[in-house]
């Protein structure tokens, strides 16, 4: 995806939109959808559980598409989450992440953008 492409899932999001959030809340957004990836993967409904992915990873990109989270340490971070979510959902977990540690990793997102934002 490019800069300039209109996100193909997320049809109403803009990247000039999604580039306004902190990063903090953009992954925590990120988050949204990888826990509904690992509730539905747990009710077995596994087309539900790729969609809820997908729509992650399409938010991911545009996150690390966003100019300010171009210094090298954030764009690596990123690109590392989006390499071992894809291995953890679609790959042979050879990263041995657990669908416990995302959960947990996104809340800890979810609970610094509310911070953030003063809740």
């Amino acid at each position: 995806m490019e800069i300039s492409q209109k996100p193909r899932l997320h049809k109403d999001l803009t990247p000039e939109r999604w580039f306004k959030f902190s990063r903090m809340e953009q992954l925590a957004n990120v988050g949204c959808d990888v826990i509904r990836a690992i509730q539905w993967k747990k009710r077995g409904n596994l087309e539900y559980s790729n969609d809820a992915f997908m729509r992650a990873l399409e938010l991911l990109t545009l996150t690390i598409l966003d100019p300010k989270n171009k210094r090298r340490g954030c764009l690596r971070e990123l690109c590392r989450m989006r390499e071992t979510l894809v291995d953890h959902f679609m790959g042979d977990n050879e990263y041995n992440s657990t669908d416990e540690q995302w959960f947990n990793d996104f809340n800890d997102y979810s609970y610094a953008a509310a911070v953030q934002r003063g809740r």
